[in-house]
């Protein structure tokens, strides 16, 4: 008999090349493929939430699989994870409805970066947060950030190689907080362009630093011209912290904040 298994995983990014599955097997996908497949002694097909991309971490990636082989939740959970590596693990596993999607059931999207904004590199946190050289003006960040927030058609932040078939998504939260050095940018979307948070924070940034007025943002989501826009910021810093989901599917919690490091 098969069984709908959801999984909820944790990972740091910086040794993959993103959650999909590559040639080189070097995608977090291919990892926990490995391991599921260890413990099911059969071939596992994985499908995530998120597809994050190089570089790019992940506090709660919500996946799903399809499997005969009968294990109780604790081998889905210890046994996986210690077939492993140490940067992915394995937070909670639960049987679902056979009806159940990890990616087509994700109402909202959530994703942190974290940013250092002092004059020295971060060495403690290293590829875990994003640096610019400089203290930056969260007030005028948030008002250009404030003009992201609805139903728009995100073009201005999508990447020339981006596969999706509509630019229009809609962003519900787009904050910004401080704490000593960190900013901590938070958003939450029912769904995201390739690259579209990196590509958000480098133009809040380019305001925070005051290269452009905070009205700058509005007229580059207005034009809808990737070209007028800052550079991608770097993966290091952005986190997919989680999905929503209608609580019919009864699973633990699917969501989980990443700490700010202090380093």
């Amino acid at each position: 008999m098969t069984m709908r298994i959801a999984l909820g995983l944790e990972y740091c990014g910086k040794t993959f090349t993103g959650w999909q599955s590559q040639a080189d097997r070097r995608g977090v996908q291919d990892a926990l493929e490995q391991a599921l497949a260890v413990i099911a002694d059969a071939e596992v097909r994985t499908i995530a939430a998120g597809r994050t991309d190089t570089g790019v971490h992940a506090t709660m990636q919500v996946v799903h699989f399809d499997v005969e082989a009968d294990r109780p939740d604790t081998a889905w959970v210890r046994g996986v994870n210690s077939n492993l590596p140490a940067d992915i693990g394995v937070l909670w596993a639960r049987p679902v409805a056979a009806e159940f999607h990890a990616r087509f059931d994700a109402l909202r999207r959530h994703y942190t970066y974290l940013l250092c904004a002092r004059d020295v590199r971060p060495a403690l946190c290293a590829g875990r947060v994003g640096w610019y050289h400089r203290s930056l003006d969260a007030a005028a960040m948030q008002e250009a950030a404030g003009m992201l927030v609805g139903t728009h058609d995100f073009s201005a932040f999508r990447a020339a190689e981006c596969q999706a078939k509509s630019p229009t998504r809609t962003l519900w939260i787009a904050a910004i907080t401080t704490t000593f050095d960190y900013i901590r940018f938070e958003f939450c979307a029912n769904a995201y362009l390739h690259h579209m948070i990196r590509n958000i924070v480098g133009a809040l940034v380019y305001v925070g630093a005051g290269k452009a007025p905070p009205a700058w943002v509005g007229e580059l989501l207005a034009g809808r011209d990737r070209t007028r826009a800052a550079p991608t910021f770097a993966p290091d810093g952005l986190y997919f912290t989680g999905a929503e989901y209608d609580p019919k599917w009864q699973l633990p919690p699917t969501r989980r904040a990443i700490a700010l490091p202090l380093g």
